[in-house]
């Protein structure tokens, strides 16, 4: 199996920023594609960005275009993401996903492993 656990996560004022890391331990591969997602209280789980294995394909939600980026670190099996201008509606769970699989599309259509969430709250 492959654990994934998210840091980086707290308190920042608008305007702020964050950057998010997930360690990835176990049966990981160079092969995995891997994500970010949120939610918000009441709300849905939404997509937030996306990389593949190699760094050369990424993938972001509209909502967070220009303002956040992901990146990754192969020998390290770990993800990040740079979030910059924060927002108050950014504020919610931050979880990091993981494939099983080596999807040959982008981004990957779904998404087998996942993190336990970092909280990010985003104050005015």
């Amino acid at each position: 199996q492959v654990q994934l656990v998210e840091s980086g996560g707290g308190l920042v004022q608008a305007g702020g920023s964050l950057r998010l890391s997930c360690a990835a331990s176990g049966r990981t591969f160079s092969s995995y594609a891997m994500g970010w997602f949120r939610q918000a209280p009441g709300k849905e789980r939404e997509f937030v960005a996306a990389i593949s294995w190699s760094a050369g394909s990424t993938y972001y939600a509209d909502s967070v275009k220009g303002r956040f980026t992901i990146s990754r670190d192969n020998a390290k099996n770990t993800v990040y993401l740079q979030m910059n201008s924060l927002k108050p509606e950014d504020t919610a769970v931050y979880y990091c996903a993981a494939t099983g699989t080596a999807w040959k599309t982008f981004p990957p259509p779904k998404y087998d492993y996942w993190g336990q969430g970092t909280q990010v709250t985003v104050s005015s």
